[in-house]
């Protein structure tokens, strides 16, 4: 991401979870099955590229992590090229941050993917969502990829809970929810102790591992993405406010929740003044090294 500290300085959030879900090309991230039962789940919604995700932060003075998932081995669809975000972001570095997403199956190839993804495009990140991509995030078979992200800096970005996707589908398509227990999350922290994790969304039906994981490991964070905020669990807002106050990130999920929805919602929970800016910007631009807090993160 290309700012200077005065643009930097007008950014009133950092959205870190946000889908690209059509390729230039018009690929879905998912296939025809999986993503209607998705829209049936979040409700219908546009899918919109790159250059229309671009204008929609700017235009609310809002930078975004932007990625797809990768889940060829187990789903047997075609993922959207991570070289093709990875550009798209660089087209609107004020606004974008590429994250890229490669199957953890691919074994070292795929190590070697994310060491060429993040020396020549840029990436700042990888995401995983263990239920779609059908591994469970401790399994041996993804530590070589865990190994390349801890020694190049980058984030790991878990999906933790349950997950829309597969929602209706006779045998949930064949995702297995275990595997987006944030607990095996848990291993992955001990065995890369410098990799930086984000556990993605309010984790139900396992709040409380991932607030003990967060808590616990000073690597692991937490973004709020996937629910409204009316519907965080008052245990979620309470260490929000207190244990995990820098540790906690905005994410909306767009665009199947949309930022405006999301604060319009943040802005009525009881949130302390000081705590709210950590979590829509501040913690986020320590966590990946922008701004004038760069190369600070405590973890």
């Amino acid at each position: 991401m290309d700012l200077s500290s005065d643009a930097f300085a007008e950014l009133v959030a950092i959205d870190v979870h946000a889908h690209v879900e059509v390729s230039k090309d018009g690929h879905g991230s998912l296939s025809p099955a999986l993503a209607g039962a998705s829209e049936k789940y979040f409700g219908s919604h546009e899918r919109p590229g790159i250059d229309q995700m671009a204008a929609y932060y700017r235009e609310r003075k809002m930078a975004a992590v932007v990625f797809t998932v990768d889940a060829e081995h187990a789903t047997g669809h075609p993922r959207i090229s991570n070289e093709e975000i990875a550009e798209g972001c660089a087209a609107h570095a004020d606004v974008l941050i590429p994250f890229a997403s490669v199957d953890p199956h691919k074994g070292r190839a795929g190590a070697r993917e994310a060491r060429r993804l993040v020396a020549e495009h840029g990436v700042r990140g990888f995401k995983f969502h263990p239920s779609v991509q059908g591994f469970a995030p401790n399994d041996p078979m993804a530590y070589p990829l865990y190994e390349t992200i801890e020694e190049l800096g980058a984030i790991a970005l878990f999906h933790t809970g349950q997950t829309g996707i597969g929602a209706g589908v006779p045998g949930g398509g064949g995702i297995r929810l275990k595997y987006s227990d944030p607990m095996l999350v848990d291993d992955v922290a001990v065995d890369f102790p410098h990799l930086k994790i984000i556990l993605a969304h309010p984790s139900f039906p396992w709040q409380d591992e991932a607030l003990a994981v967060a808590t616990h490991k000073p690597s692991v964070h937490i973004d709020l993405s996937g629910w409204s905020p009316k519907y965080f669990p008052p245990q979620l807002v309470r260490y929000a406010n207190t244990l995990l106050k820098e540790k906690v990130l905005f994410g909306s999920d767009y665009p199947m929740i949309t930022p405006d929805r999301w604060l319009a919602d943040f802005s009525k929970l009881d949130i302390k003044p000081e705590v709210r800016p950590r979590i829509l910007k501040e913690n986020a631009a320590r966590l990946l090294g922008l701004g004038s807090d760069e190369g600070k993160d405590p973890a």
